[in-house]
């Protein structure tokens, strides 16, 4: 009966060992688990841009007067050549001889302009022509060994120099030309009384497309140079977007975007046409200054699937900076700075272990594994701080 006794304390002594063993064991931490695998990854930037017609033609008045009113709509369709507006002149004390004369005067001033113009363009055309012809002539002496290479390169620059200012006589001659075009027509509609008969001016599409924007609708008097209506073609549709300009600079042409949440589950498919040379400041969300940059891209989809997209819509921009589709990846939540490198927990046998990783391409979700972490791995996403090596884990739900 005695050792019976002893074996029951020691039993119950082992057992309250026990029991005090299993409540002061660090309970294991929950966390959650993903896992390695393999497929598509890309990286990308994401950025809101808006749509815009890119052929689009301003209708303005070229002269003071009275426009009647405007019958087109917004979206309506017109013809190259239609008439889209009347435009008829004032008639007033602003047509007086005095005007009149004035208005004679500067026609006769622009032609004269015009004329002198063209002598001087005449003057640099043979100036650039005897220039060119010495260049020549000097470079064949400077081959012999006649002239030293400062010489040669003395008279090269001069022809050069004679050819720009050839080239800018050419130009003043075609702005001088528009001029007497403008003083012209300005004086074939000053001093007519009747505007009904002989002051009417059509203006008419210059393409054919539709009507973008209508800036008023009743007949009313504008200035010269004022806008009417605003035409454009809905096929020549661009996005711009536009992006921090740290990310611009590693946009090429072509490179391939996607618009996403455009009203549609399906994304729209575009390239990259041009990324504008200046950027601008533009004030966050956040008010914090940011220094952007316009880039404009096309769509390479079928016309028949974004022709419901009109001029200004939004959409976002996924430009694609590198893409694969077999890829060994792993939730860049699940990885941390570690020493020199990065690293991410595993779990084995209940156990967080510490893996240092090797990553290659980083994405949004997930980042490339070149080395650390295998196929089929548990590692843990969004590890705490006070998580360290051989802890005791347990999954708060099943790894997807």
């Amino acid at each position: 009966m005695k050792w019976r006794k002893t074996l029951l304390r020691l039993l119950l002594a082992l057992g309250l060992i026990a029991l005090l063993a299993l409540g002061f064991r660090p309970r294991p931490q929950l966390v959650d688990g993903a896992m390695v695998s393999r497929g598509p990854m890309a990286r990308t930037i994401e950025e809101e841009g808006k749509t815009r017609v890119a052929q689009r033609y301003l209708i303005s008045a070229p002269l003071a007067g009275q426009v009647r009113r405007i019958q087109l709509e917004a979206g309506d369709e017109v013809a190259a050549g239609q008439v889209v507006a009347v435009l008829d002149a004032v008639a007033a004390p602003t047509l007086d001889a005095r005007r009149i004369a004035e208005a004679r005067a500067r026609v006769a001033a622009a032609d004269a302009a015009l004329a002198a113009a063209r002598k001087e363009a005449e003057a640099a055309a043979a100036a650039a022509r005897y220039a060119s012809a010495e260049e020549n002539r000097r470079r064949e002496l400077g081959r012999a060994g006649y002239l030293s290479a400062s010489e040669v390169e003395s008279i090269r620059a001069e022809a050069a120099r004679s050819r720009a200012l050839q080239r800018a006589a050419d130009y003043r001659v075609q702005t001088l030309r528009h001029e007497l075009e403008a003083a012209r027509t300005a004086l074939a509609y000053a001093g007519r009384q009747d505007p009904r008969a002989s002051g009417r001016i059509e203006l008419r599409a210059p393409v054919a497309g539709r009507v973008l924007k209508r800036y008023f609708e009743s007949s009313q008097v504008v200035e010269a140079g004022m806008p009417i209506l605003e035409l454009g073609d809905p096929a020549s549709l661009e996005v711009e977007v536009d992006v921090l300009s740290a990310d611009a600079v590693r946009l090429r042409p072509g490179m391939p975007v996607q618009f996403e949440r455009w009203g549609e589950s399906e994304p729209l498919q575009g390239r990259v046409r041009r990324i504008e040379p200046g950027g601008f400041t533009k004030i966050s969300a956040l008010g914090v200054e940011e220094q952007r940059v316009l880039v404009i891209v096309d769509f390479s989809s079928p016309a028949a699937d974004w022709q419901r997209l009109g001029d200004a819509y939004r959409v976002n921009a996924r430009f694609i900076l590198w893409a694969a589709d077999e890829v060994l990846r792993v939730p860049t939540s699940a990885l941390f700075r570690h020493r020199q490198g990065w690293a991410a927990f595993v779990v084995e046998n209940r156990r967080a272990r510490l893996r240092p990783v090797r990553i290659g391409q980083q994405g949004g979700a997930f980042s490339e594994v070149r080395d650390g972490l295998a196929e089929g791995s548990r590692v843990i996403v969004h590890p705490g701080r006070d998580l360290a090596d051989g802890d005791r884990v347990s999954l708060r739900r099943p790894p997807e």
